[in-house]
């Protein structure tokens, strides 16, 4: 782990940097654990905007089992945005550290990365047991005095399958998380309000949620005081992602997309596309926790599970191009860091991303990470991250280094 001092105050409370590799690593696995699947949501009401609460009940947030973090926790259901602009329901959890804080106090909306498709991987479904595998990485933003608003995703602990790395409806559903968080009574109760700075953080899965959110804030939520984005590992191009995974240990995400792509736009219709090895697969996928699914599809090249590859047709190039980053600016900005020996997203997908922001007057800060993998700058890149975001609630001018 980085050796910032707020990651290491923050953590070292339950245990040692080493530990929470291990658990990180071992997530990646599917190794860490999982929690029980989630009860529906109610249905949104016909009169309800984006950000507005459908339900909400308190739930506890452990950091690690047995040791439940010094907050109050809410699991929340609110309306969202599908990718076809169609209103959605989405879940989450937010936490608000108990300091006694009543004035406006800064709030994360919080991206977390791949943790599969199946209910029960849901980041809100293993907070009360300590066995999410970010709930480290938050936490040190709870130990700093900042609210945090997590999302579950679309279709991921909510009816329906879970639109993985479909940019568009994961961009709402973080904005639309950090809006829930500010319209939630107990929450306004300790500090959390429309006038709460807002940071948007995440990395992997949670980088291109992030970072789409931060191109997206100013047209869907203009409302939200966004201060700054801590992006990491972010994988700004799917169709290079995919040919990077092909056939290696981490093809196991290609069908995650394109099972998320297919939930979000059915008329893809990715089965007729399917051999019977891949409809196997897809059935993994849909219900498994992420170290399952790479499990399953480790070594798997598109040929072995299809009778004909989707992504030769325009239809899937245009869905798949259309989660491309870069090409519009966030006016807040930017925190961006991808590890040197990132074996998942390739590391030209991180200074190309900073290019594209960069090129467009965004000032972009940029930390690499020599010689680490894409899990250990996950927790490397915590820290910093947090400590960035921290400056821009505090107003500071984010200078970036593009030059």
């Amino acid at each position: 782990m980085k050796h910032s001092s707020s990651l290491a105050t923050s953590l070292g409370r339950a245990r040692t940097a080493g530990t929470v590799t291990a658990v990180l690593a071992l997530s990646a696995l599917g190794l860490a654990g999982g929690a029980q699947a989630q009860e529906a949501p109610a249905s949104p009401k016909a009169e309800a905007g984006p950000g507005d609460i459908v339900s909400s009940e308190p739930t506890t947030f452990q950091y690690w089992p047995g040791h439940p973090a010094d907050a109050d926790a809410w699991k929340i259901s609110y309306n969202s945005t599908s990718a076809d602009g169609e209103q959605n329901t989405v879940s989450g959890t937010v936490v608000v550290p108990k300091d006694g804080k009543t004035g406006p106090r800064p709030l994360i909306t919080y991206a977390v990365g791949s943790v599969g498709l199946g209910d029960k991987c849901a980041p809100s479904a293993g907070f009360p047991d300590g066995s999410t595998a970010e709930a480290p990485l938050i936490n040190a933003a709870l130990v700093r005095g900042y609210a945090v608003a997590v999302t579950d995703y679309e279709g991921l602990g909510t009816p329906g399958d879970h639109t993985y790395t479909v940019a568009q409806a994961e961009g709402t559903a973080v904005l639309d998380a950090a809006r829930a968080a500010q319209r939630l009574p107990e929450a306004q109760k300790m500090g959390v309000s429309a006038e709460s700075p807002v940071g948007i953080m995440g990395y992997s899965q949670g980088g291109q949620a992030s970072a789409w959110a931060a191109e997206l804030a100013e047209s869907y939520a203009p409302e939200l005081k966004v201060k700054g984005t801590a992006s990491g590992g972010v994988p700004a191009d799917l169709a290079k992602v995919a040919e990077h995974a092909n056939g290696g240990e981490s093809a196991g995400y290609i069908m995650m997309a394109a099972v998320g792509h297919d939930a979000a736009f059915p008329e893809l219709k990715l089965d007729k596309y399917l051999n019977d090895e891949g409809r196997k697969l897809v059935d993994v996928t849909k219900n498994g926790c992420v170290g399952e699914i790479l499990d399953a599809g480790k070594g798997k090249k598109i040929e072995d599970v299809t009778t004909s590859n989707p992504l030769d047709q325009p239809d899937w190039q245009k869905a798949i191009d259309a989660n491309k980053l870069g090409t519009k600016t966030p006016t807040a900005p930017v925190f961006l860091y991808h590890g040197e020996a990132d074996e998942t997203i390739p590391y030209e997908l991180g200074t190309g991303l900073r290019s594209d922001w960069c090129g467009k007057g965004l000032p972009v800060q940029w930390q690499s990470f020599p010689g680490k993998s894409h899990v250990q700058t996950a927790i490397d890149g915590n820290g910093p991250a947090l400590e960035w975001l921290g400056k821009r609630f505090q107003g500071e001018p984010a200078q970036g280094n593009c030059g």
